[in-house]
This record gives C-alpha cells, structure tokens and sequence, in this order.
C-alpha cells in the first residue's frame, strides 16, 4: 500500500492546559493530548507535541511502511492557536514600538491618535503620532494632496528607535492610495521596517481601523516569537510538516501571513473551540460554551462558523473594528477560586490557573475552586479525594452561582430567537449542569475536552476583503467580481488550495444616507489547505 503523508496535528494553548490532538484525513481523531500550559507557553507547545506522539500509534495496514519511515512523518500540517497575543495587550509586555501616521488632516486633528488609550499601553508602544493632510473621500477622490515631506520630517529622527509604522488613512477601504505612498515614503526613510496599513486590517470607521492598526505593528514581534518558537519545537521532534496560525474566524492562515497580521490571532481561542464545537456534535446552528480553567466562553454558531460580531471590540482598553467572533466570557471556570467574606460566598475572579492540580482541595491543595465544587456534587469524579465535608455549604452556594451566571450569558449570548442547542466543551465542561433554562438540548460529544486543538486542526484558509463601493460607475456584477477575487486571492496568500478556493458570504449593506450613494460589501472566500 502506498505511503500517505496525511495527518494533522492541532494545538491550542490555553490558560490552564495546551491541548494537541492528531487527524487523519477524515477529520477523525487518532490521538489526543492535554498538558499544563507553562508560564513561557513555549515548553508547553513543546510538551504538548511529545505527548499526543507519544500516543500516535501505527495502523496495522501501515505497519510495513512503518519499519522504513518515521511516524513523524506522516504529519504534513501544524496548526496552532493561542492566547499569546491577547496576553502581550493585556499585560502591556514584549510590544514593539511604533510610529503612527494618521492621513486625514486638516479634518480629523480634533481627535489625535490613541487619545482613548489607557496611558500604561500607550506609553508601552508608541513612539511618536503625527497627523499629515491628505485622505480620501468616500467617493475615492483625494480630500486633500498627501504630504510627504511631513512624513519624511517625523521618521528621520526615528530611524534605528522603533520596531514598526503604521498608517491609516481617511476612507482607505474605498481607496488605498494615499496608505500605499505613505508606505513608500516609510521604506524610503527607514530601509527595511515593519508596516502595517490600516486598509488590509481593519472596516469602517477611523479611530477603531487606526486603533486596529497600531496593535496589529505592535504584536508583530510578539507572534514573530511565538511562530519561532513553534518552529523551533517542529524541528526538535523532526517534524517537516506546514505551519499554520489559527484566526478570530475559526480559519487559518499561514505563518508569514499570521506575523504580517498578527492581531487577526487575537479571538482565535473561543473560534476554534467553535469549530471544533460544531464538528464534533455534527451540529451548524446553536450555541457553544467552552468552559477552561480560567474562564468561560459563549459564543454562537451560524452556518458551522462562530458568529462574527457586528460591535467595537474592546483589547485591553482599546476600541478596534477587526473582525472577531461574538463571544459572551464570564470569568468563572474550573479553576475559579471561591472564597468566603462573612456570611457571603465570593466566586472569582481568581482563578489558580495551571496550577489546579497543586492547589484544588479535590487534589489535597488548600484552594476551594469551583472544580471541588463540581465534584462535591457528583458532576465529576477528578481529584484525588473529596473535598472536606467542612467546605461542602461554601461549595454548594457556588455552584448555583456559576449556574446562574452561566444562565445569563447564555441567554445574553443568543442571536435568535427560541430554544437552541448547547455544545459543551472545554476541560472544566463538567460544570455545566444537565439543564439550563432557554435551552432545548445540551450535548457532550466525544473528544469535547480538546474541542479547540480539533477546531485547529480540521480549520480552512479563508480570505475577507470589505470595502465601500460605488455600484453605478462599473456595475454592480464587475464590482463584485473583482472584490470576490480579490477575497479569494487573499485566502491563497494565506495558505488556501487555489483550485479549491470559493466565496462562502456575500454581505451588502446599503448606505444610502450618503450624498452619492454607497454599499459596504464584504466578501469572505474560503478553501482547504494546499498540499503543494
């Protein structure tokens, strides 16, 4: 029988466990593994790989082509999510510095760049804002000619002292003009530097696209690091297999794409989690919680997909417009510490984190958490002895307080109307209780503990292009063609098979308050990964 270099291998780092699983090219599971996350996350991926090969075992029809080849071998696909991004915003640590170039003067100088940031991050990445005439209208025409000298005057004395540009300009998803001569001006001054245009990252709307933009030339080196780091432990276990990067969407991109856009990580843990949540319960429509160590996410699945938000999403203090799925979190999980303060019971938002296994009572630690709780009322079996009798009315209250505030995200995290479905997942889904109000049907399919590395693994490479358009100047069919295209060569930039790539969403969205009227048509393209 021929040999097949087939398998896939998903990982996805977490606050309290990394989890990596291995498919086939059914999209079946053939090993699994689930290890603590370390604080350097980098020992954990690696950990994480030895594990779920070490239970990668030959299938009898390969067992001859087994004597001559390693099983390593067979794997042709990595793909990692992670935390890693979002954790740098949140803690304001390893960003790079960066010099902001607004184009959109005179207009928009009443409102300066990062103005609403909190003044820790702020501090921590910029290395200089200046605002400089030019911009397009929303008919494409110039507002105003782009000045390039005053470009040229705020990079010189930067030269040497920052890590990357990034550029927004006024109405750059209807034309990328003014962004792509800023972009030649930064290179011209600077040599070889990071740029970031707001026109391939974030929608409508300046302050959020620009804010988008900033971070996304931030996070740069943070992802640059990570995917070193994965390569890295790819070679230690002799793994020649393609890497890729999970996104907000529950796609992938490659590793180059994933460090050019590394914002479009930062949601990547709740949407694989969904797409793992929907492949596993065969299920296309619902709603999805995954419940971890630390916290609790809810989201809802349109079409097999997570639900992309239509509101400003909000990183570290910091309003942005990228895309990102519509996810309901609750900081009470498995490792949620419950504490008592007189006669009331405090639930989180503390939580022990990667170090449940040490500090939980049920693991004869001295840390009340809501697992203790689960076991306490026969939920589940974990640990290695039952929580003392002395604990059980503290643990009882906060189990009916982790219910009710699951309850209510539910209900909050709901896009339409009726009763849906419920898929748990995630390695604290034993907490979920049988029954939840405003639910028909709660499922546990099999292998729901590492959902999110499945989600990972079995992800297409998509492309998304949104823009405001003008229909009546080359008609609407030219229009949506070339933006389709467009889509579609994005996603096979990304990784996607080019034979294979299709537009799975259309949306368009009328403006017609506009004096000459406009459309934002957002196009989504999406294919299998390319085996070449």
């Amino acid at each position: 029988m021929p040999a097949r270099f087939d398998l896939r291998l998903g990982i996805d780092v977490g606050g309290t466990h990394t989890d990596a699983v291995v498919v086939d090219p059914a999209d079946q599971v053939v090993a699994k593994a689930k290890v603590t996350t370390t604080a350097d996350i980098t020992s954990g991926i690696t950990t994480a790989i030895q594990a779920v090969l070490d239970l990668l075992q030959p299938e009898p029809e390969f067992t001859a082509y087994r004597r001559t080849r390693s099983v390593r071998e067979r794997i042709t696909h990595v793909m990692l999510g992670t935390t890693h991004a979002t954790n740098a915003v949140l803690r304001c640590a390893g960003l790079g510095r960066v010099a902001v170039i607004r184009i959109g003067g005179p207009a928009t100088r009443a409102v300066p760049p990062l103005v609403t940031w909190p003044t820790d991050l702020r501090s921590a990445i910029s290395a200089g804002e200046i605002i400089v005439d030019g911009g397009m209208d929303f008919d494409g025409r110039a507002i105003a000619p782009l000045d390039g000298d005053a470009i040229a005057r705020f990079l010189e004395p930067l030269s040497g002292r920052i890590d990357a540009v990034a550029v927004a300009s006024v109405f750059s998803s209807v034309s990328d003009e003014h962004e792509l001569q800023a972009a030649e001006i930064a290179s011209a001054v600077l040599g070889h530097t990071t740029l970031s245009l707001s026109s391939e990252i974030g929608s409508i709307g300046l302050l959020e696209r620009e804010n988008a933009t900033i971070l996304n030339a931030a996070l740069v080196g943070v992802v640059r690091d990570v995917a070193t780091a994965l390569t890295q432990a790819l070679d230690d276990e002799q793994l020649t297999a393609k890497a890729f990067f999970a996104q907000n969407d529950g796609t992938l991109m490659a590793l180059d794409y994933a460090v050019r856009y590394p914002v479009l990580t930062i949601g990547c843990g709740p949407a694989n989690s969904m797409r793992g949540a929907a492949f596993l319960s065969e299920t296309t429509e619902g709603l999805v919680a995954d419940v971890g160590g630390t916290s609790t996410d809810i989201g809802a699945l349109v079409n097999g997909f997570p639900c992309e938000s239509t509101e400003v999403i909000g990183i570290g203090g910091v309003q942005t417009n990228f895309r990102m799925p519509h996810v309901i979190s609750v900081p009470v999980a498995g490792g949620t510490v419950i504490a008592e303060d007189g006669d009331i019971v405090r639930v989180g938002p503390d939580s022990v984190g990667y170090h449940l296994d040490e500090r939980a009572l049920v693991f004869s630690g001295e840390t009340p958490t809501l697992t203790d709780a689960a076991v306490a009322a026969g939920r589940t079996s974990l640990g290695t002895r039952r929580p003392p009798r002395s604990f059980r009315k503290t643990l009882e209250a906060a189990l009916a307080h982790f219910d009710a505030v699951l309850a209510q995200a539910v209900d909050r995290a709901k896009v339409i109307r009726g009763d849906p479905i419920l898929i748990v997942v995630g390695g604290g889904g034993f907490l979920v209780p049988d029954h939840l109000p405003g639910i028909a049907e709660i499922r546990r399919p099999e292998h729901s503990e590492v959902a999110n590395a499945i989600g990972a693994a079995i992800a297409p490479v998509s492309g998304q292009v949104e823009r405001l358009v003008h229909f009546g100047r080359h008609g609407r069919e030219a229009v949506l063609r070339e933006v389709q295209e467009t889509a579609c060569a994005q996603a096979v930039r990304a990784g996607a098979d080019p034979q294979r790539v299709e537009v799975v969403e259309i949306e368009e969205v009328p403006l017609a308050y506009l004096t000459d009227p406009a459309v934002r048509l957002r196009v989504k393209a999406a294919g299998p990964l390319s085996f070449n």
